[in-house]
C-alpha cells in the first residue's frame, strides 16, 4: 500500500543557512522528495541564503551534491536531480550587514508565490535579527510564514527574549516553532491509537497503566557539536524539547479535533500539570557524562577528551521520574532517560499497564508478565503490543510473552518519507498541528529551569558512565527503587 499524496499550491521557500548541515542532510533531500513524488508542483522556487558568496549554478552543484549524499540512488534516476535543482537560487546576505537583502526582496516580489515560507536553519541568536530584516524590506506579510529550529532559547528568559524578537515581525499564527520528533509517523500513530481505536482510549489512564517509559538514546558522542553541546547539555537539547512533546502527546487529554489549537491546548495542560522535580525527593533525576569506552565501531573517547575540558560539568545523559498532577495519571509515573554513548540508538516510548489482579493458572505457567505498548520512533518504526499467551504444544498450561507486531516497513512498504518532509509540506498548507506554540515552549522551560538551577548550585559532577553502557548505576536504581525495570527490546 503506498501512501496517498496530495499536492500543495506553488511556494516560495528561503532557506537561511543554506549551506548548513542541517540544509544539506534533511532539507534539501526532504524538498526533492517531495517533488519526485508530485506533492511539490513545478513552480515552487527554492532560494538558499548564507554569507558565503556562491553563484546560483555553484550552489545547484553543492544541492546535487547533497542529494547524491542523501538520497538513495534508485530516486536520482535519470536527470531528476538536475530538473529539481533547476528551481534554486542563491543570495548571499548577512543578518549583521546590508549587502544582500535587497536582492531577496528582489527576487521574491518578481512573480510572487501565494505561500512563502522564510526556514530559519541557523542559530537562535539569529531568529530575532532575521526576521526583523524581513520585516524592514517587507517580506513580513501577504501570508508569509517563519520556521524555527530549536533550541528557543537556553532558559525560561532566553526563550521569551527569542520569541519576542520572532513576534515583532511575525504574529503567532505564522510562527511554525518545528520539533522534527513530531513528524514522526509512529508519534501520529500515537494519536491514531488512542483516538481511533475504542481499545485503549479507555484503558489510558491511571487505573490502568502501571508506568510510563521515554528513551531517546544515541551512540554516537558530540561529534563535531562539541562547542555547542557543552553550553547545553542533554537536559536542554533532548529533554526540554523531544522528550517533553513526546511526554505531551502521550498524555494529553483527548482534543475535541486535530485542529492546531485544540491539540496545542490539550499539550499545554500536560506540561502546566507536571509537577516541580526537588533534588530532596527520592533523587527523582541522574545527571551522567560518558567516559572512554567501547562502541560498535571499537574504542571511544570520553566527553572530556572529545571537548579537550577536564572541568566540564555538562551531563551527557539524564535520567528521570516525571508525575502528572491530574485525575488521569495522579500516582502514574513517567520514566524519561535520554543520553549519548549508550549501546543502541533508540527512541521508543513504552506504556506498561497493570498486572492482572489474580492469576488462575498454576505455578507450572509461570511467571504473568503486565502488558506492554511499545511504539518505535527510530529506527524500524513501528508499535508492538506484547500479550500472554499459551506455549504451543502438549504438556499442559504453559504462558509466555509475545508481541503483536506491526512494523510500518513490512506493513505497508516503501520508502518510509522522513519527519522533514511531512512538517515542510504543513508548513506549506499552513498546519500548525505538529508545531510548538508559544506558551508549550515556555512551559516546558518554567518546568526545567529550577532543575538546571539546582544543578548551577551544585559542585557535584554528572556520575561517569562508561561508553557503550546504559548510563550510571544510578538511572537503573532510580527506576528499581519504584519495583521497575528499564525496558530493553530484547525482553
Amino acid at each position: 500500500m503506498s501512501p496517498r499524496t496530495i499536492a500543495v499550491e506553488p511556494f516560495d521557500i528561503v532557506v537561511f543557512g543554506a549551506t548548513g548541515d542541517l540544509a544539506r542532510r534533511k532539507l534539501f533531500p526532504s524538498l526533492y522528495h517531495r517533488w519526485h513524488d508530485g506533492q511539490m508542483p513545478d513552480e515552487a522556487r527554492i532560494t538558499g541564503v548564507s554569507r558565503r558568496k556562491m553563484t546560483d549554478a555553484e550552489f545547484r552543484a553543492y544541492a546535487a551534491a547533497a542529494l547524491a549524499d542523501h538520497v538513495a540512488p534508485i530516486d536520482r534516476e535519470g536527470d531528476a536531480v538536475e530538473r529539481f535543482v533547476a528551481r534554486m537560487r542563491y543570495v548571499a546576505a548577512d543578518a549583521d550587514a546590508e549587502a544582500g537583502w535587497s536582492e531577496i526582496a528582489t527576487v521574491l516580489q518578481t512573480d510572487p508565490r501565494p505561500v512563502r515560507v522564510f526556514y530559519l536553519a541557523t542559530g537562535p541568536d539569529l531568529f530575532g535579527p532575521i526576521c526583523a530584516r524581513l520585516k524592514a524590506i517587507g517580506l513580513n506579510n501577504h501570508g508569509a510564514r517563519v520556521v524555527v529550529e530549536k533550541p528557543i532559547g537556553k532558559s525560561l528568559a532566553s526563550a521569551r527574549a527569542v520569541n519576542d524578537a520572532i513576534a515583532s515581525a511575525f504574529p503567532e499564527s505564522r510562527v511554525y516553532r518545528i520539533d522534527h520528533y513530531l513528524g514522526k509517523e509512529t508519534v501520529q500513530n500515537l494519536m491514531a491509537l488512542r483516538f481511533a481505536n475504542a481499545l485503549f482510549e479507555p484503558l489510558w489512564n491511571a487505573a490502568h497503566i502501571d508506568h510510563v517509559q521515554i528513551t531517546v538514546a544515541e551512540t554516537l558522542g558530540v561529534e563535531g557539536r562539541a562547542g555547542y553541546y557543552d553550553t547545553a547539555g542533554a537536559l536542554r537539547d533532548m529533554v526540554q524539547n523531544h522528550m517533553l512533546q513526546l511526554l505531551c502527546l502521550t498524555a494529553m487529554e483527548p482534543p475535541p479535533s486535530l485542529d492546531a489549537d485544540a491539540v496545542r491546548d490539550e499539550k499545554l495542560k500536560v506540561l502546566r500539570a507536571l509537577k516541580p522535580i526537588l533534588e530532596a525527593d527520592n533523587e527523582p533525576i541522574v545527571r551522567g557524562q560518558y567516559r572512554a569506552g567501547a562502541s560498535s565501531g571499537g574504542p571511544v573517547p570520553g566527553y572530556l577528551e572529545e571537548l579537550g575540558d577536564p572541568t566540564s560539568h555538562t551531563e551527557t545523559f539524564v535520567a528521570l521520574r516525571a508525575e502528572i498532577a491530574n485525575w488521569r495519571w495522579a500516582g502514574v509515573p513517567f520514566f524519561l532517560r535520554t543520553g549519548k554513548r549508550l549501546p543502541t540508538r533508540v527512541s521508543e516510548i513504552v506504556i506498561t499497564f497493570r498486572s492482572i489482579p489474580h492469576s488462575v493458572f498454576g505455578p507450572d505457567a509461570g511467571p504473568i508478565a503486565a502488558n506492554r505498548l511499545v511504539m518505535r520512533l527510530q529506527p524500524d518504526e513501528g508499535v508492538k503490543l506484547w500479550l500472554m499467551i499459551k506455549d504451543p504444544g502438549p504438556g499442559g498450561m504453559r504462558l509466555r510473552q509475545v508481541p503483536l507486531n506491526m512494523g510500518f516497513a513490512e506493513t505497508f512498504g516503501g520508502r518510509n518519507p522522513d519527519a522533514y518532509e511531512r512538517l515542510l509540506m504543513d508548513v506549506v498548507r499552513g498546519n500548525q498541528t505538529l508545531f510548538m506554540r508559544r506558551d508549550e515552549v515556555e512551559a516546558a522551560w518554567t518546568w526545567i529551569d529550577p532543575i538546571l538551577a539546582g544543578w548551577a548550585g551544585s559542585t557535584l559532577a554528572p556520575k561517569p558512565y562508561t561508553a557503550g553502557t546504559w548510563g550510571p548505576s544510578a538511572a537503573i536504581a532510580m527506576i528499581e527503587r519504584s519495583g521497575r525495570t528499564w525496558h530493553e527490546e530484547d525482553e
